[in-house]
């Protein structure tokens, strides 16, 4: 509890690593993961890595689940493949890998995108979930979407100052439940 001569509690850094699922961007060419690594060291928080992969299920996976298993990563972001159309595949490939789901980061992330783009946000399988004490959130591959899903949503839940409960302390060494 903080007093009056007491300093506010400091917001504690997370590592941060952030997948664009994408056939055809580049570095040059991607402004949601941009957006993210903006964002998220705007906040004060670190990026470990950011890649690009392709839209396969396979390297989708092989990608995150070697970022779960780094002690070094806390958060994993992707960004893309969250749709229903083509090769969209970022859902199939990284659930598998949950220990928990987040329900309600879809569902409170379809909810705020209505407000931005009505009903084609039920086309948005954006997901999230816990895995060897790593949060992971899968975001669709739209600036927008981006900018939604860390202004309303991962900022506060990556904050470790958020009350009354964040994923930051789950993932903090000595705050959370690992393994």
């Amino acid at each position: 509890m903080e007093t009056q001569n007491s300093a506010p509690e400091a917001m504690e850094a997370l590592n941060i690593a952030v997948l664009t699922v994408s056939d055809t961007r580049t570095e040059e060419s991607d402004r949601s993961g941009a957006l993210l690594v903006e964002r998220l060291e705007g906040d004060g928080h670190r990026l470990v890595e950011k890649r690009i992969v392709a839209d396969d299920m396979y390297r989708i996976r092989a990608v995150v689940a070697e970022w779960i298993a780094s002690p070094e990563v806390q958060v994993v972001i992707t960004t893309g493949g969250t749709g229903f159309t083509g090769r969209d595949s970022t859902p199939e490939a990284v659930s598998v890998l949950f220990d928990k789901a987040i329900e309600g980061f879809g569902e409170r992330f379809r909810q705020l995108s209505g407000d931005e783009i009505g009903s084609s946000t039920i086309q948005s399988r954006c997901l999230g979930g816990l895995a060897n004490a790593t949060v992971i959130f899968c975001l669709p591959g739209s600036t927008g979407a981006c900018r939604t899903g860390w202004d309303c949503l991962l900022a506060e839940q990556l904050d470790s100052r958020h009350k009354p409960c964040n994923f930051a302390n789950l993932v903090i060494p000595g705050r959370g439940q690992h393994g």
